[in-house]
């Protein structure tokens, strides 16, 4: 028998009226049921979460990050089980489901250290003009309100944590929307957060439809809100609440440069591995996985035969597996995009090296050359294992051809040079510059997000509190400075 799963509402686990199926794109199997909240459920979560604001902004720093520790010990403790979990719903390997819970560990670890120190605290002596004189300023950041964080299925325990543990830290209340293809791991969750003393009402986990959510975007109860997924639907946010901060996250369609000075046989094999690893890690489905090379003339024959020989040793299968590297998409709608856009470059001249066909929900890896630059894999993010290879003559050909797209995440840049790394971080239109390595590198605890219509703001725990929360200054009078 399936299990039900109920959803938690101001720190309770409740049900609703009605059920949806979570299945697996692997096999289709139902993976668990999970209970809808009503209208009036929602309501009800938006009201505790905004009743309890002042409370939970002023609770101490020792409690908010001692109920942090206890979910990052917790998840240590139920890794297998989560990571089954992951596996299950989004069909991602379980190698990769197991690093995704190891993440999740080090966000809520990051988001208890961080609610340690997070105070602002600054002190300003204001006398430096006559009228200031015994005049001090003391600076601080408090929560701008309750967060409505709204999460992506791609990697669906923690990028829950990374909407969740900054809230949590800064002492603003969250009201989580997990994506509903893949709501399990979002909201277990809510099981270790229940076992700590956090106040009711500071955090619910709902899996409200996607067609309820504008409602809630435009809740003025919720003036903070954290998204990431497509652009399309971001910016529609974005737009739609002009006067709410938005924190968004959105699309990529990274580029790995590699330049003439990466030339030796282990460069290249190192390269053409990590380039192949990450065109591929979570099925293509990532943010900052590797879709454009770019390769200076000098190196681009020779790297060429080994992305296609790396690309084609990657395992697919059962994610189940632990030898598998690459599974099912998250349904075969998605792989039947993929298909569809790989199918149009090739008819309009793009050489197709490997790959090129799909099974179900599955798209093999897949790797392009020769791509016009006006079809649609050129333009837009992929989002599937497929890689496209380009040739330029010189680094500053390669840079203006990473720059070539309405997108701007993060770019990896394989070289030895310092002075090139340095030119490549204030010439690349990125959030993010990976030097020796492919643009998929993200440490938890660094700035995260793009330039252009890659989003704006930033996740990382840090910064993310600095998004929730605004700074106001106190101005003492009358000391003896």
């Amino acid at each position: 028998m399936t299990s039900l799963h109920a959803f938690w509402l101001a720190g309770r686990q409740v049900t609703g009226e009605t059920t949806f199926d979570v299945t697996s794109p692997w096999d289709g199997r139902v993976v668990g049921q999970v209970s809808v909240p009503t209208e009036a459920q929602v309501e009800e979560a938006v009201a505790a979460a905004h009743a309890v604001r002042d409370e939970f902004a002023a609770t101490p720093a020792h409690v908010r990050a001692a109920a942090l520790d206890h979910v990052s010990r917790r998840l240590v403790e139920r890794t297998e089980e989560i990571a089954q979990l992951i596996s299950a719903e989004n069909g991602k390997p379980i190698k990769w489901a197991r690093g995704e819970v190891g993440r999740a560990v080090s966000v809520f670890r990051f988001a208890a250290e961080e609610a340690r120190r997070f105070n602002g605290g600054e002190a300003q002596r204001l006398d430096t003009d006559q009228g200031g004189q015994g005049r001090l300023a003391l600076t601080r950041r408090f929560p701008k309100g309750v967060v409505l964080g709204i999460a992506p299925f791609n990697f669906p325990l923690n990028l829950c944590a990374h909407k969740i543990a900054p809230a949590i830290a800064a002492g603003a209340p969250i009201i989580l929307k997990p994506a509903p293809a893949t709501p399990l791991s979002g909201l277990i969750i809510g099981d270790l957060l229940a076992e700590t003393e956090l106040p009711a009402g500071s955090w619910s986990i709902l899996p409200v439809a996607n067609d309820k959510m504008p409602a809630l975007v435009q809740d003025e109860r919720l003036p903070v809100i954290s998204f990431t997924g497509s652009e399309k639907v971001g910016y529609a946010i974005m737009d739609s609440v002009p006067r709410k901060h938005c924190t968004l996250e959105l699309g990529g369609n990274g580029a790995a440069v590699v330049l003439a000075d990466f030339a030796s046989d282990a460069d290249l094999d190192w390269a053409a591995t990590r380039i192949a690893t990450f065109s591929n890690y979570q099925g293509g489905q990532s943010c900052i996985s590797v879709q454009r090379v770019i390769a200076d003339a000098t190196v681009y024959d020779r790297l060429l035969p080994r992305i296609v020989a790396a690309v084609e040793a990657q395992v697919t299968g059962d994610p189940s597996d632990a030898t598998t590297d690459v599974g099912p998409l998250v349904s075969e709608s998605a792989a039947e995009r993929v298909e569809s856009w790989v199918d149009e470059a090739v008819a309009a001249g793009a050489t197709l090296l490997t790959g090129g066909k799909r099974d179900g929900a599955s798209y093999a890896p897949t790797v392009l050359a020769d791509v016009p630059a006006d079809v649609t894999i050129s333009c837009e993010e992929v989002f599937g294992p497929v890689l496209t290879v380009h040739k330029v003559d010189g680094e500053a050909a390669a840079f203006a051809a990473a720059n070539n797209s309405k997108y701007g995440l993060q770019a990896g840049v394989f070289t030895h040079d310092l002075q090139t790394a340095f030119r490549a971080h204030r010439a690349l239109e990125v959030g993010g510059v990976v030097i020796g390595d492919v643009p998929s590198y993200r440490a938890d605890q660094m700035p995260y997000g793009g330039a252009k219509q890659s989003g704006v703001g930033r996740e990382g725990v840090r910064f993310a509190m600095d998004d929730y929360t605004y700074e106001r200054v106190l101005v003492l009078t009358g000391l003896a400075l």
